[in-house]
């Protein structure tokens, strides 16, 4: 009868060597196999955006305040050169809880000079400010100048309506299934649409969306949030950002997958 081993584990020396050949042999196996996924997880993983949410530092910035027709500061950055920070409120929120207290004292915002703190968000050219407390929104005494739009052209645009929030710095990299969900509900939540493009070499361009008054589209683009779609309007420059003023009934959902919010990831 061939002899078995039988493992005692407080007497010192019953494990046999045949048990302690299988237990190396697993051993080696398991790191194996976990070197093998953890390789294989980080090739399709996307990589992390360079993107910066400063969530745990507050940052004061001083510009002029204007709706076009979202709320925006205009901060000159350089001589004749600005830039536009979108505000966003807390959460899944636009900034205009954030005004009201202000606005019940000062109907008329625009043009005026606010100091804001906040938390920064910025990414590819492109900088946002969370408010997250309506008293750290401060009116000046000066006014100042607000931007003006230029119409550039009718185009047609390929893109795809994405929250800024989140894609610009809040969620990295954000992609998937779960943040398209995401990004539909910051939408909904008052959270500027924009549309983001890619040439042929991989330069992105980001347009805000609104309707062909100028005036905010947030309801009537839920529905095509993260499909890769084609629009066609009048495309605005207002300084460092696009706009384009659409028709939705020229909004066309097309068939590619997404490069955002794909759910295959």
């Amino acid at each position: 009868m061939e002899d078995r081993e039988f493992y005692v584990p407080y007497i010192e020396g019953s494990l046999g060597s045949k048990t302690k050949r299988v237990l190396k042999r697993f051993t080696i196996i398991a790191i194996g196999l976990i070197i093998i996924a953890a390789v294989v997880f980080s090739l399709v993983q996307r990589p992390f955006k360079n993107s910066t949410f400063e969530l745990t530092s507050t940052t004061k910035i001083t510009g002029t305040f204007h709706e076009s027709p979202y709320p925006m500061l205009r901060v000159k950055v350089a001589d004749n050169s600005y830039k536009n920070i979108l505000l966003l409120g807390f959460g899944k929120s636009s900034a205009n809880p954030f005004l009201e207290k202000l606005l019940a004292e000062v109907p008329h915002l625009n043009g005026r000079r606010l100091t804001i703190e906040g938390n920064l968000i910025y990414y590819n050219g492109k900088t946002l400010l969370q408010i997250t407390d309506e008293e750290k929104v401060i009116l000046e005494n000066q006014k100042g100048n607000t931007p003006v739009k230029t119409a550039l052209a009718e185009m047609t645009l390929q893109g795809e309506i994405i929250d800024p929030k989140c894609y610009f710095g809040v969620m990295k990299p954000g992609y998937g299934k779960i943040h398209r969900s995401c990004a539909v509900r910051c939408i909904s939540g008052g959270i500027p649409p924009v549309l983001a493009t890619t040439d042929d070499n991989n330069i992105s361009e980001y347009y805000l969306l609104t309707d062909l008054n100028g005036n905010a589209i947030n309801k009537d683009v839920l529905p095509y949030v993260g499909q890769p779609s084609e629009m066609k309007g009048t495309v605005e420059i207002m300084e460092d950002w696009y706009i384009l003023k659409l028709d939705i009934e020229n909004l066309t959902v097309i068939s590619e997958a997404s490069n955002i919010y794909s759910t295959d990831i």
